[in-house]
């Protein structure tokens, strides 16, 4: 199953059904002053107006060690870019002069509150191209970028309260998000824009139960669901990942992550996801 996944999304980023991307950048919204973002456009060939994905990356940052744009995210791209939508990656790491945030003492909290800015500032950058559906943009974070999701979309963002857009997100995907619990999002947690989550049952990083009693307790006319996958880890969605303990990311409660791809829950996300998306993008 791993090599035949590997092959599809090989060939999908050589046969043209995913473009190379480009490099845009475009100021955040967390100023004054802004950061000055860097993201990476990955547009849909022969194509006219389509809808877009922007994509919060996790802890680790946007690119591997090789400097390369992470293969998950790769993927991802290749996923939406054959289903018709284009996908904007935002930088928040390297223009802010930062490295990693997964471990406690490499953490900044005033960047993790300064990411709703960034995807904000995202939305309104595809919203100014000719190429892109303005009403038909969602957004997509895994782990620490997944938390970053939830303060963006819930119904007391500080950054839609400031920034106030005319055209909001139009569906989010969270995967194993942080910030996933009632104490970080509060007892009355609500959002007027329709939420996927994906998470593993073994995730000891970012734990199901606490997401799920979030997401199950969300305020009436908040349109969220959650799929919990038995037996898969953090970053079980990340393409040839062997599960492995993370001792230098140890969290303040003494936990030590562990992550690693699970094939049949990658599978299934890869589906369930699309499938999500071409409901909320691309019907009419």
């Amino acid at each position: 199953m791993r090599c035949v996944l590997a092959f599809l999304i090989f060939v999908l980023v050589h046969t043209g059904l995913v473009s190379a991307q480009t490099r845009v950048q475009f100021p955040s919204l967390d100023g004054p002053p802004a950061t000055m973002l860097d993201a990476y456009l990955f547009k849909v060939q022969g194509e006219t107006k389509t809808p877009a994905v922007v994509f919060l990356h996790g802890c680790g940052g946007l690119f591997s060690q090789g400097g390369l744009i992470t293969s998950r995210e790769r993927q991802w791209a290749a996923r939406l870019n054959s289903e018709g939508i284009a996908v904007l990656m935002v930088d928040s790491f390297g223009p802010r002069h930062h490295g990693d945030m997964c471990s406690p003492a490499h953490f900044d909290a005033a960047i993790y509150r300064a990411r709703p800015f960034d995807a904000y500032a995202a939305l309104s950058h595809l919203q100014s191209l000719d190429f892109v559906l303005p009403g038909r943009i969602a957004l997509m974070g895994w782990s620490e970028g997944g938390g970053a999701l939830l303060n963006t979309i819930r119904g007391t963002s500080p950054a839609r309260a400031i920034v106030q857009p005319k055209i909001d997100f139009r569906a989010a995907v969270a995967f194993y998000p942080a910030s996933c619990n009632l104490r970080a999002q509060g007892a009355h947690w609500a959002s007027p824009i329709p939420l996927l989550v994906l998470v593993g049952e073994n995730d000891v990083w970012t734990p199901a139960a606490p997401c799920r009693a979030l997401i199950e307790s969300a305020e009436f006319g908040s349109e969220a669901a959650i799929k919990v996958y038995p037996g898969a880890y953090h970053d079980f969605d990340w393409p040839g990942m062997p599960v492995h303990e993370v001792p230098a990311f140890k969290t303040r409660a003494g936990v030590i992550p562990i992550e690693g791809n699970d094939v049949n829950s990658q599978t299934d996300a890869l589906q369930r996801v699309t499938a999500f998306l071409k409901v909320q993008l691309l019907s009419p």
